[in-house]
């Protein structure tokens, strides 16, 4: 019997697809029978990995890591380097007229993209280190330490995701919305094509211009509020002295265009665990709790207390989430066991979804672990026994917390990997005070193998984002793991350099110093652990319980408890993006319209996002080189024009959005 053509089968599929523009299935769910086809052809081969495309990612990689570390360590957010780092490759591919850029930008944005995720991973933990020294003068860090735990989590972090790649960003077609992603795959878009995208790629640049102006203006002159807050007002004010109830709303423009493309359910879902921790949980506490808790104001309240519940909650979803992907994971270790058996696949993948072996992937996983426990051994404890337990607790929390992180990427956007390591940090410090890690050098431990965990969580949930850009614009996802690995090294090593010398020159404690309020949280946290202090469990208890009966009510727990860890100012603008999303989807009763509305808010919302991610680097270097801008204001008035602000920009989102009356038959 002849065996069939795949390859003819393939183009017969794929064939019919416009190559400079999205396809209309690459946002929803796919039909019984409907096939997605990528912008790059599957069965053919395109240029990709270049000298151009590994260098300027390399460059851009490094220029981004000291910038982020920056900026984290000043602000505690961590900008997503993705976007701008998109916007620079296809801008310079544009200027110098290069054929064929669109996988060459991908790679760019893939390896430039290890800054953000490396960063994140390094500066959530280790500067706790400097900032103990102030109490434990025994306490040392050096170059190596941050270096090897930042390296080694990165490269866990690769390794455990990829054989989770088909099951995210394939299985999952349309299932989550994938806000990042999706605003940096329009943005590698716009640089495609001229006549079918022209129209589509100036949206994007004034949107992009739109957004990024105003989130510059509002971050380094402080000319209208930055959040709108309800104690503002005399009634606000009452409220919250009398009941700890607060409204708070961020202005930004990024924020607005993320709860757009997120959706209104998520949005929704997400700011209800806020609503829940901001009036219910925080007025309880205020009220009814410890005299000392009731002197707090609400944020404090909300920092020291309720905020671990949601730590909790996000724990248990974890894990929750974990016994439910249970199948997932054993498919992937039946995967590489039937390789290692010789089995192999009746059919060749094509390009576009092949990855590096699975072969290949559990020697290389095999070879970190041994290093990472080397490390251990030999540069962090010195002690075989509890190097082991150590190096347990670390693999299987990376390993299981991988799905996690990226789960929480493909919702909203936001990795909570400060709140799962802090979990990591006190069920990992727990065991190692049982096995005789403590006080000063078990802060250390705890620190750098914290950092490990951090970074392979941080990993993990940026490299689902860049797989789904290549999944959507059809690049090789074993050119994008394969060089995700040199990208790591890169920002591993300029980060570990930069911590030392922003420690050097701003210090992480002390008047003038850099906040490092993650950080500056780890080490509040550990402290009491390692020198016998007190841990609030019952805290941790209620979130992990709550989860457990959000899973029942058949909530989604991990959103839920997201919004209880994430700041109401954050959360607030999530549901406004998602009920704009919502809105302008169903005003016609014609569904073409509507769908056609919603995908041109899409590419508005995603220059929003772009422009605010690269003007907001901007103004972190105007505040670096020039200090303090801020135009002093009275408060109602900054709080008034913020809102008026705020409005309008919601306003230039609908109008836009909805500037489809009708489409050509």
């Amino acid at each position: 019997m002849e065996k069939p053509n795949h390859q003819a089968l393939d183009e017969e599929i794929y064939h019919d697809a416009d190559p400079t523009v999205l396809p209309e299935n690459a946002f929803r769910e796919l039909g019984a029978d409907e096939h997605y086809r990528p912008v790059m052809h599957p069965a053919r081969n395109y240029p990709e990995v270049t000298v151009y495309s590994v260098s300027l990612g390399l460059i851009l990689a490094i220029i981004f890591s000291a910038a982020a570390a920056y900026l984290g360590l000043r602000v505690g957010q961590v900008f997503e380097a993705a976007i701008p780092i998109s916007i620079i490759a296809v801008g310079l591919s544009g200027a110098l007229k290069k054929n064929h850029a669109l996988g060459q930008n991908v790679i760019i944005q893939s390896i430039g993209a290890c800054s953000g995720v490396i960063v994140a991973g390094a500066i959530f933990t280790l500067p706790a280190l400097y900032i103990l020294q102030g109490t434990h003068p025994d306490i040392t860090v050096n170059f190596m330490e941050v270096f090897l735990s930042s390296l080694l989590g990165g490269v866990l972090g690769i390794l455990f995701f990829i054989p989770f790649r088909k099951y995210f960003v394939k299985d999952m077609h349309g299932k989550y919305p994938f806000p990042e992603a999706t605003a940096t795959t329009q943005v590698l878009m716009s640089g495609e094509g001229k006549k079918s995208t022209g129209g589509q790629a100036k949206l994007l640049v004034i949107s992009a211009l739109i957004g990024g102006i105003y989130d510059y203006v509002v971050a380094t002159f402080g000319l209208w509020a930055e959040s709108v807050v309800s104690t503002v007002t005399g009634w606000g004010t009452a409220l919250a002295e009398k009941t700890k109830i607060v409204m708070s709303c961020n202005t930004g423009a990024a924020l607005l265009g993320l709860g757009y493309i997120v959706g209104l359910k998520y949005a929704f879902v997400i700011f209800a665990g806020s609503a829940f921790v901001w009036w219910v949980l925080i007025p309880l506490l205020g009220s009814y709790g410890a005299e000392s808790i009731a002197i707090l104001e609400p944020g404090a309240i909300f920092k020291d207390y309720a905020r671990l519940v949601g730590i909790g909650g996000i724990a248990m979803a974890g894990i929750i989430g974990i016994v439910k992907s249970r199948g997932i994971i054993a498919q992937a270790a039946g995967l590489a066991v039937r390789e290692f058996k010789g089995g192999s696949q009746t059919k060749k993948p094509m390009r576009w979804q092949m990855d590096i072996s699975m072969k290949h992937v559990v020697f290389y996983m095999i070879l970190a672990l041994v290093v990472v426990f080397l490390f251990f051994w030999l540069g962090v404890l010195g002690n075989l026994w509890q190097a082991l337990v150590a190096w347990v607790v670390v693999t299987v929390i990376a390993f299981l917390f991988t799905t996690v992180a990226a789960n929480a990427i493909a919702i909203v956007g936001t990795n909570p990997v400060s709140g799962m390591t802090l979990m990591t940090l006190i069920i990992a410090s727990a065991i190692f005070v049982s096995v005789g890690i403590s006080g000063t050098s078990g802060i250390v431990a705890s620190m750098i193998i914290g950092g490990v965990v951090c970074t392979a969580l941080s990993m993990a949930g940026g490299f689902v984002t860049d797989l789904k850009i290549g999944y959507w614009l059809g690049t090789t996802p074993r050119n994008q793991e394969t060089w995700k690995f040199l990208g790591t090294l890169v920002s591993a090593a300029t980060v570990g350099g930069v911590l030392l010398l922003l420690n050097k020159v701003y210090g992480f404690t002390g008047d003038d110093a850099l906040v490092a309020p993650q950080a500056n949280a780890m080490a509040k946290v550990i402290e009491p652990i390692m020198m016998g202090g007190d841990t609030p469990w019952i805290l941790y208890i209620t979130g992990a319980v709550l989860a457990l009966l959000l899973n029942w009510l058949g909530v989604p727990a991990l959103a839920f408890c997201l919004g209880m860890f994430i700041p109401m100012e954050l959360n607030t603008p999530m549901l406004v993006g998602g009920a704009i999303a919502w809105f302008v989807s169903t005003r016609s009763k014609d569904k073409e319209i509507n769908d056609a509305r919603r995908d041109r808010g899409t590419l508005i919302a995603s220059g929003l996002i772009a422009g605010g991610a690269l003007f907001g680097v901007f103004s972190a270097l105007t505040r670096f080189i020039g200090g303090s801008f801020t135009i002093s204001m009275n408060e109602s008035l900054n709080q008034s024009l913020g809102l008026i602000m705020y409005l309008l920009l919601i306003a230039y989102l609908i109008w836009d959005s909805c500037r489809v009356k009708k489409l050509s038959r």
